[in-house]
């Protein structure tokens, strides 16, 4: 036997344990942003808001287990590290939730608005959508009033709302709602992390109420929004909305037909400002500076060039940053970024996995409720992917040969690229969006080469001759690139079964799905044999994913039940919302008309008479006491029911949306599957 293995078949445990934490080194980092982002995944995971007691107990639980690392550093003193990382990011979660703590309305509100502009976007009707702040609503005081409103404008628009400008309408209001189905998309949740506590509508002219607020804020709204008018004005039609959208982030005046194409085609990502894009400009500042340089002998004979690219685009990133909105997704391209230029300044390299990990515990320490959104986990399942992937190549540059330069080696990067970064973020998007492009890939290969030598690069030369009157040149090329990537996405979106659909997975397949990517980043040997084990169990629970057989939505409005042919749903207009994302969580292409006009309930399915209000109730009330039938209604039922199941709006005030399945004739809540947190209208009752 050998030696080396004779001894460490006698090892003991204690050994065998010290060992293993000391072939940490060079991975620790990863291991930290694993445990990091595992205890505030566990944070929103609770059934139950913690209590002070028991947050201060787990604070005294994460300065022990500090001293406890510091103590045993020269042996196992990694474990209690990643121990006090896990429950730190517990708390991190905790205390996030409390920093943005505001009013939520609690009940429907109809009356004058008053407030400033914030930011203003498009809503998925199409709607011009206004967030407000520092709001006044009549008859409320200040400790009820919601930090933030955002009220969709159905009527004349009456004043231009500008950043800044205080306006004033009369609009009905109220909480934001809760999933459309037990375990879904939880809005409340995310309206508590941005603030919000009020949404609505207006059919009246919204008016100026007092002279706009001129702080810095305001300034770089307003220059944004006169960049976005200026771009549609220099590059007419879709092409200078396309424009606006990749420079300010102002997607208010795309069309819809573009938008689905991009989606169609897998090419949305392209006007979402995030990695790819702020990627696009450092990348090109940096290289752009660099080869100026390089092109000086006496100073790139004597100085650090590379370090001077790196400082010149920094402030660049900063500044579009600044420029496209600062939205979440921006500002997480904006921390990776920073973390990648600063390893070039310091000497190290750039695109690493610990660059990775530490970007990614700086997100999350600034905003832990990124890590339930997809941008997030897109973001970083593409970048750790690459790194990975482009990894692998350099270990065989020497067997691939000449593949590695010149022209093909540009091509083999492009097909590495959009392959790698598909497959990291196609599991992702589907778990999310319930469907995915078919055809992805080859859209990619074709769009993002356009996107970033041509259409990125000429914006910013744009914009930085803009104020000397030299953009016109510029600004054309790009609008040229801009309508290749357009036509691209039509044609892929065009060709037959562009997009596929997927239903919806369980509860288990997300934490199980980023647990298994993260260790085939983190761990070697046997640890990468536990990744692909939660791989696999991913996929698995994810087939196995049962849909409801009965939903029953959270205002009442709508019932949708399974038949043989996929859900039939209890109305073929209103309540679309609702509609769109029950069939969307079946993998269920068909519209809601074509849902509404399906017909035989599966076996065994309670009876449902679905009511659009009071009208029919006394027939339904008799229908119930015979056969037992369920009533749905929007309305308040007074007349007592003895015997009956009804959901009226009282009743489904307390639940939220319901789901009902024949296997073991459960039935599932959205409040019950909510739990107590802060956001939930049961947290605030019980308060």
């Amino acid at each position: 036997m050998d030696p080396a293995a004779a001894l460490a078949s006698r090892a003991t445990l204690p050994d065998r344990l010290v060992a293993a934490c000391q072939g940490l080194r060079g991975r620790r980092l990863l291991w930290l942003a694993l445990a990091w982002g595992t205890g505030i995944g566990l944070y929103f995971a609770l059934p139950v808001e913690p209590a002070a007691a028991q947050l201060a107990g787990l604070a005294v639980l994460v300065a022990g287990l500090g001293g406890l690392a510091l103590l045993l550093r020269a042996s196992v003193g990694v474990l209690p590290l990643l121990l006090a990382a896990l429950v730190a990011g517990t708390l991190a979660g905790s205390l996030r939730s409390a920093i943005v703590a505001g009013p939520v309305l609690d009940f429907r509100y109809y009356g004058a608005v008053e407030g400033r502009v914030v930011t203003i976007d498009r809503s998925a009707s199409e709607a011009v959508r206004l967030t407000l702040d520092r709001v006044r609503l009549d008859g409320l005081g200040p400790a009820e009033t919601p930090l933030r409103v955002r009220i969709s404008l159905h009527g004349e628009a009456g004043a231009d709302p500008r950043p800044g400008t205080r306006v004033m309408t009369t609009a009905h209001l109220s909480a934001p709602n809760g999933p459309v189905e037990p375990g879904g998309f939880d809005f409340q949740r995310h309206a508590w992390f941005l603030q919000l506590g009020a949404i609505g509508y207006t059919r009246v002219p919204v008016l100026e109420a007092a002279a706009p607020d001129l702080g810095p804020s305001v300034w770089i709204g307003r220059l944004r929004r006169d960049l976005a008018e200026g771009l549609r004005v220099r590059l007419p039609g879709e092409r200078g909305e396309v424009a606006a959208a990749l420079v300010t982030g102002d997607r208010s005046g795309m069309p819809e037909e573009v938008t689905e194409a991009l989606r169609r085609s897998n090419l949305a990502h392209l006007l979402a400002i995030s990695g790819l894009h702020m990627g696009l400009i450092v990348g090109f500042v940096f290289w752009a500076v660099r080869g100026g340089l390089a092109l000086w002998p006496a100073v790139a004979l004597r100085h650090p060039i590379r370090i001077w690219a790196a400082l010149a685009a920094i402030p660049v990133a900063a500044a579009y940053l600044l420029l496209s909105g600062a939205s979440v997704a921006t500002q997480r391209a904006f921390v990776m970024a920073l973390v990648m230029l600063g390893a070039i300044v310091l000497g190290r390299r750039a695109l690493s996995m610990r660059s990775v990990a530490l970007a990614a515990l700086v997100v999350l320490a600034w905003r832990p409720e990124s890590l339930t959104g997809p941008g997030f986990q897109m973001s970083f399942a593409a970048t750790g992917a690459l790194v990975l992937a482009f990894r692998a190549l350099s270990d065989r540059r020497e067997s691939l040969g000449g593949w590695m330069s010149g022209w093909r080696g540009t091509v083999l990067s492009l097909f590495v690229s959009s392959l790698v970064a598909g497959l990291a973020t196609g599991p992702i998007a589907a778990l999310h969006f319930n469907r995915f492009g078919q055809y992805g890939l080859l859209a990619n290969l074709l769009a993002v080469p356009a996107m970033g030598t041509l259409v990125m690069p000429l914006l910013l030369v744009g914009l930085l001759l803009w104020p000397l009157g030299l953009e016109s040149g510029p600004l054309w090329l790009a609008g040229l690139g801009i309508g290749y990537v357009i036509e691209v996405a039509r044609i892929v979106a065009a060709l037959p079964g562009s997009v596929g659909h997927v239903q919806a997975p369980g509860a288990r397949v997300l934490p199980l799905l980023g647990l298994g990517m993260t260790l085939l980043a983190c761990a070697v040997r046997w640890g990468r044999l536990v990744g692909l084990a939660c791989l696999a169990a991913a996929a698995g629970f994810w087939w196995a994913s049962p849909r409801p057989d009965l939903l029953i939505a959270g205002d009442g409005r709508l019932v949708g039940a399974m038949t043989e042919e996929g859900r039939w749903l209890s109305r073929g207009s209103g309540a679309g919302f609702a509609a769109e994302v029950w069939l969307e969580n079946d993998g269920d292409a068909l519209s809601q008309a074509g849902a509404a006009a399906r017909e035989g309930p599966v076996p065994g399915l309670p009876r449902v008479i679905a009511l659009r209000g009071k009208t029919g109730l006394p027939e339904a009330l008799a229908d119930c006491r015979k056969d037992g039938a369920w009533i749905v209604t929007p309305v308040r039922v007074e007349a007592p029911a003895p015997g009956c199941a009804i959901f009226d709006e009282l009743r489904l005030r307390e639940t939220g949306s319901i789901a009902f399945h024949l296997d073991g004739r459960r039935v599932e809540t959205a409040a019950e599957r909510q739990g107590l947190r802060p956001w939930t209208a049961a947290w605030r009752a019980a308060q």
